[in-house]
C-alpha cells in the first residue's frame, strides 16, 4: 500500500512535461525530460499512484518518445480520440471521426484553398494534404513519416483526427469559416470537437472526443474516482480535462486561458521541473 493508491495523474506532454516548442520552430531534436521530474514521477508511481500520458500526439508520434516517458498507465491519444495500452498492444476506448467529416473539410477547402492538414488513422499511418513548412517541423519533432496524398478523399478510414497546420493568420481565417458555416452548430456537425492545440495547430475530432471525456473514461477502467483524478496541462486543447479534474494544474508557461480554469494550480515554467513541483504538492496532499 502506498500514499497514492487510487491517485491518477493524466499529463499533457508537449510544453508540459518537456518543452519542446523550440525543437518545433528550430527543427532541432526535442528534450528529454529532466531528471527531477523523472525521479518525482517515479516516486509517485512507487507509491502506488497510476501516471498516464493525455497527449495530441498519434500512437506513431508518441510510441517515438515514450521509452524517454516513465509511466505505469494507459495513454489517451489523439487529443482524446482513443485510450491506447502500450503494453498489451492495443486500444481500450476509441472515438473517431464520422465519415461524414469527408463532405465537411471539402466544404473548407473549397473557402480557404491549399488548407494544409495531416490525417491521422487507428494504425501508425499518417497522410497529409498541402504539407508546408509548419507540417515538416512537426513531423520532425515527432520523428513520424507521412503520405502525401491530394485530398481527404484519399485517405482510407478510420480517421481518429484531423490536424490542421497554417500560420497564425490562416488558422484565424479558417477558424471564421467554421463559425461562419456554424460548423459546431448545424445538426449534422455536431460530430464534431474543434480546438487549437497550439499557435499554429487546429485540430478535429469527434464530439466527445476530447481529452476530458477520455481522461474519464480512463479514470473509469481504473476504478479511480473523479477528486483523485489529476490533470496537468498547457494549451486549449487541455481544458476539458482540467474542467474534469479533481485536482487541476498548469505550468507558468501555460497559455492565458489555461490559467483561467477555475480551481487551477499554477505550477512553475515546464522548463523548472513543474511536473516535480506539482507531485510535491500531491505528496503534502496525501500525506
Amino acid at each position: 500500500m502506498g500514499k497514492f493508491d487510487g491517485v491518477l495523474i493524466a499529463s499533457d506532454f508537449d510544453n508540459t512535461m518537456v518543452y519542446t516548442e523550440g525543437a518545433l520552430r528550430s527543427g532541432g531534436p526535442g528534450p528529454a525530460i529532466s531528471r527531477e521530474n523523472r525521479d518525482a514521477i517515479e516516486y509517485f508511481m512507487a507509491q502506488g499512484g497510476t501516471f498516464s500520458v493525455a497527449t495530441g500526439r498519434a500512437l506513431p508520434s508518441f510510441a517515438s518518445v515514450m521509452d524517454g516517458v516513465p509511466m505505469n498507465g494507459p495513454t489517451v491519444l489523439f487529443n482524446g480520440a482513443a485510450i491506447y495500452d502500450f503494453p498489451a498492444g492495443r486500444y481500450l476506448r476509441t472515438a473517431f471521426l464520422p465519415e461524414c467529416i469527408r463532405d465537411h473539410v471539402r466544404q473548407l477547402s473549397q473557402l480557404i484553398p491549399g488548407l494544409t492538414y495531416e490525417i491521422y488513422h487507428d494504425d501508425n499511418s499518417i497522410h497529409v494534404v498541402n504539407p508546408n513548412e509548419i507540417t515538416a517541423r512537426h513531423l520532425h519533432l515527432t520523428h513520424t513519416p507521412s503520405q502525401q496524398i491530394d485530398s481527404l478523399d484519399q485517405a482510407p478510414s478510420p480517421i481518429a483526427k484531423l490536424l490542421f497546420e497554417e500560420e497564425p493568420q490562416r488558422l484565424r481565417q479558417l477558424e471564421e469559416a467554421i463559425r461562419d458555416q456554424d460548423f459546431e452548430k448545424a445538426a449534422e456537425l455536431r460530430e464534431y470537437e474543434v480546438v487549437a492545440s497550439a499557435v499554429n495547430l487546429l485540430e478535429i475530432t469527434a464530439r466527445g472526443a476530447n481529452k476530458g471525456g477520455m481522461v474519464r473514461r480512463l479514470a473509469e477502467l481504473l476504478g479511480v474516482r473523479q477528486e483523485n483524478v489529476c490533470c496537468v496541462g498547457d494549451h486549449a486543447n487541455d481544458i476539458p480535462m482540467l474542467e474534469y479534474a479533481g485536482m487541476a494544474f498548469a505550468p507558468e508557461n501555460a497559455i492565458p486561458t489555461v490559467h483561467r480554469v477555475p480551481g487551477v494550480h499554477i505550477l512553475p515554467d515546464c522548463r523548472e521541473n513543474a511536473m516535480a513541483a506539482m507531485i510535491e504538492i500531491l505528496d503534502r496532499r496525501y500525506s
